[in-house]
């Protein structure tokens, strides 16, 4: 299985792409049709239905090359890995083939969580689901759905149709659906072409597209969402912070001074915030690499881990970012560079939910054993 290889076209399309993306606020449509294509789409899921069968750490390798050509490619990729990975804990009976077709690329999927009455708090829709037989009846707002209306496949959650307050279910409401529709548009400051706009949910399902068991859902998201959703996030904002690191680094190197003769990098001040952005890169691919390797073989630290990652990632690449702004000065302010898309698009790790304070607050629980919830 040679990853890079599978890759690189991606690469290609996607960077090609970055700039006008968003600049437009456009879906990058091209780069998610090469993903279709590569086989990318299957990356983690097992081989036996048509996937590659591969494991955190060549997730996570993955997710932080596209997010470093284009961060909205990679925040489209990664809900869809975060919806593959759910469906694949708990196939839907009512869709047999769903399984095959996000592994093949024939569809694309995402996740629908988020809530305007529960804001950040995805764990706790304030949805609601009701039984009618052998169907059941969703009624959602979702707040910020990525790729809406461009996914083949949504992951909702609501409200538990068994009724017990507080509980989760799952299900997979295929594009299309009647009574599922996108419901405004996504204007950001970053992450401009990942289409995440609000959706209004109101289905009427079969029972059996439910994934996993009544009440099942928060259990799911605690133990197959969210370690996936959490590296590759943290995936997204080392792979933000890395280009605008090494478009710092080339313009520091090439740029001159020319009454002193000198380029700017034998400016000790540069020197020295080169060197704090570099380490603190550095440190976080370690962490990366620690959390990937601990989900893939869990121990006692791998919830910390899982925790721990996106918050630390997120804010590094807050600092990253605005250092490389700094460093590059005029040059990066007035768009001459690619620093300041990457300035932008890694605000979004820090407020996307579980939000970096929320896995602060989450971690000093664990690790002082208090109940998260």
């Amino acid at each position: 299985m040679d990853i890079p290889a599978l890759l690189k076209p991606v690469l290609d399309v996607a960077s090609e792409n970055a700039e006008r993306v968003d600049a437009e606020g456009i879906y990058p449509v091209e780069a998610v049709a090469a993903l279709r294509d590569s086989g990318l789409l299957g990356l983690v899921l097992p081989r036996e239905v048509g996937g590659l069968g591969a494991g955190p750490v060549q997730f996570t390798e993955v997710i932080g090359e596209l997010a470093a050509a284009c961060g909205s490619t990679a925040m489209i990729y990664l809900m869809h890995v975060s919806a593959a990975v759910t469906v694949a804990a708990a196939p839907p009976a009512a869709l047999p083939d769903l399984l095959c077709a996000l592994a093949s690329g024939d569809a694309l999927g995402t996740l629908a969580f988020s809530e305007r009455g529960s804001r950040s708090h995805f764990w706790a829709p304030v949805s609601t689901a009701t039984a009618a037989g052998d169907a059941v009846r969703i009624k959602a707002d979702k707040s910020f759905v990525t790729s809406a209306g461009y996914a083949d496949v949504y992951v909702v959650s609501c409200g538990s149709a068994s009724g017990v307050a507080g509980e989760v279910d799952l299900y997979a409401v295929p594009a299309g659906t009647d009574g599922l529709q996108v419901a405004g548009h996504f204007v950001g400051l970053g992450l401009r072409g990942n289409a995440s706009a609000p959706m209004s949910v109101v289905v009427e399902i079969p029972a059996s597209q439910r994934i996993g068991d009544v009440a099942g859902g928060f259990a799911m998201m605690m133990q197959t969402v969210l370690p996936w959703f959490n590296l590759g996030n943290a995936a997204v904002s080392i792979g933000l912070a890395a280009s605008a690191h090494a478009a710092a680094l080339t313009h520091v190197g090439g740029t001159r001074l020319e009454h002193l003769g000198e380029s700017l990098a034998q400016l000790p001040t540069i020197r020295g915030q080169i060197a704090r952005t570099g380490i603190a890169l550095a440190a976080q691919r370690a962490y990366l690499r620690l959390a990937a390797d601990s989900v893939t073989t869990p121990d006692d630290n791998t919830m910390t881990h899982v925790l721990g990652i996106k918050a630390s990632a997120n804010d590094a690449a807050l600092a990253i970012t605005e250092s490389a702004m700094r460093v590059c000065g005029g040059a990066a302010f007035s768009k001459q560079l690619p620093i300041e898309r990457a300035f932008r698009d890694a605000r979004a790790g820090a407020v996307m939910a579980p939000t970096a304070d929320v896995l602060y607050d989450f971690y000093g629980k664990a690790v002082t054993g208090m109940p998260l919830f």
